[in-house]
């Protein structure tokens, strides 16, 4: 690590802190030649390698923007939207590899998406997956109606405990 300072060639780490929930390194270090001390931080990249062999960073935003347009009317918030692309990042890095291709994103996509809404789940599988027919909508339905989501479970538990018993 060069100094910013005096550009030497070498530095001492006085003190090392995780941040950002673990995802990043604060290291606190100490030039040997001029003796200032400065901060870095370290972090893991994640790059996404796209189907024309471009690797880009992830991105929240581009998460967010894609599954934005499958929510429209829904009743998703913002902050639903922050939580699902904060649980793709997560289950993408959880896969131990720096360089993800991008149809595993719209993959990791998915299962959240699913359980946050089923019809915002049904718009974005329907382009993800270029369904063609509407077969494709059918057994994707089908799938969708054999596999509940927990939140079909929890309002199915809510409505038993709402009704009287007998």
């Amino acid at each position: 690590m060069n100094c910013p300072y005096c550009r030497h060639d070498d530095s001492r780490v006085i003190d090392s802190r995780s941040s950002d929930e673990g995802q990043s390194i604060r290291r606190r270090r100490e030039c040997p030649e001029c003796g200032r001390r400065f901060t870095t931080n370290e972090t893991i990249t994640l790059n996404i390698v796209k189907r024309s062999g471009v690797a880009q960073p992830f991105s929240r935003e581009k998460v967010i923007v894609g599954v934005r347009r499958a929510c429209q009317g829904r009743p998703v918030t913002e902050d639903d939207l922050s939580i699902l692309a904060a649980q793709v990042e997560e289950n993408l890095r959880a896969t131990g590899q720096a360089e993800v291709p991008s149809n595993e994103v719209g993959l990791a996509i998915l299962g959240p998406l699913r359980e946050l809404d089923e019809v915002a789940y049904l718009r974005f599988a329907s382009v993800y997956r270029s369904f063609e027919s509407l077969a494709d909508f059918e057994l994707e339905i089908e799938d969708l109606r054999s596999a509940p989501s927990k939140a079909q479970v929890s309002d199915q538990h809510k409505q038993k405990q709402k009704e009287p018993a007998s």
